[in-house]
């Protein structure tokens, strides 16, 4: 598929590189690089490198290479099952596990595990993400709810548009939280200095956390945050946006801290309405245990 852009009088003198990066939103500057790397990337019908500094007029265009489906595999990767029926799977997900198949993360999933562990996952979402209705990170650990039908899947969804669903986080953060209460009603979107990162932005999607204290230390704080919204890395932008980023966190906190494989973030508890039946369904996890080892670390330090 290709795709033009006339380069603007803003825009001029920009590397093209950086340019590409800034106005294609599903693409990430290392992707665009390789695009110009292999000649994807024309300026007034001419391929041009990485380093090519635009001019006003410029007839740029460029051709998005086919994504080539990804073969998905059950694999016998073990998996924390806390609760399961025809309807719906509740998985503790570990720390360090991706969610679903994408590019670099082809094998070792959580789809991959439930596809051994059960071969009916709903298909709304497609061959790629069979039965997952929402996500959490790489390195945040807890509760997942799973769809193992169409019926269910688009029952979590709507609970999830119409925030019924209730998920409870538990996070170590940086800094003393002066107040016991709070809420953070700012709406979140591509970080457009640093693509990799999401950031609070004035035309980003509303994004809604709230947060109690659980927990004062001397420069950490304990909290316990509710979504009202499911943003990609909301908990983390958000805490980071009050200068209280989590704890061990790699993208949003700062550089040297604690010695931990992933931010100290953990989803402790969800609830949301039986698709079939419609009861109230509500389950909860401890937390792992090396987010409990800096818990009592800071507990025993004061």
């Amino acid at each position: 598929m290709s795709q033009h852009y006339e380069v603007l009088e803003n825009d001029q003198s920009k590397r093209i590189d950086k340019l590409l990066t800034d106005i294609i939103s599903d693409a990430s500057r290392s992707q665009i690089q390789s695009w110009l790397k292999n000649d994807r990337v024309e300026v007034n019908g001419t391929a041009v490198k990485s380093n090519y500094k635009v001019q006003r007029g410029d007839q740029i265009s460029w051709t998005i290479p086919e994504v080539e489906p990804l073969e998905l595999t059950a694999e016998n990767i073990p998996l924390e099952i806390i609760h399961e029926d025809e309807d719906v799977i509740v998985v503790n997900k570990p720390s360090g596990m991706v969610v679903h198949p994408s590019a670099g993360h082809e094998s070792g999933t959580l789809v991959n595990a439930l596809l051994y562990h059960c071969r009916d996952l709903s298909g709304i979402n497609g061959v790629e993400r069979p039965g997952i209705v929402h996500r959490i990170d790489k390195d945040t650990s807890g509760l997942l709810m799973v769809a193992k039908n169409d019926l269910a899947h688009q029952s979590l969804v709507q609970q999830l548009s119409n925030k019924t669903v209730e998920r409870k986080y538990v996070a170590i953060v940086h800094g003393d939280i002066s107040h016991e209460y709070g809420t953070i009603d700012a709406p979140i979107g591509r970080d457009p200095k640093e693509r990799q990162r999401m950031a609070v932005v004035e035309d980003g999607r509303e994004a809604v956390t709230h947060f109690q204290v659980l927990e004062h230390f001397k420069d950490f704080t304990y909290v316990e945050c509710t979504l009202e919204t499911g943003r990609t890395h909301q908990i983390r932008v958000h805490m980071r946006y009050i200068n209280h980023p989590l704890a061990g966190d790699p993208k949003y906190g700062p550089r040297k801290t604690w010695g931990l494989n992933g931010q100290a973030l953990h989803a402790k508890s969800i609830g949301f309405s039986h698709p079939r039946t419609g009861e109230w369904k509500k389950f909860e996890v401890e937390a792992p245990q090396d987010f409990k080892e800096m818990l009592e670390y800071l507990q025993n330090r004061r």
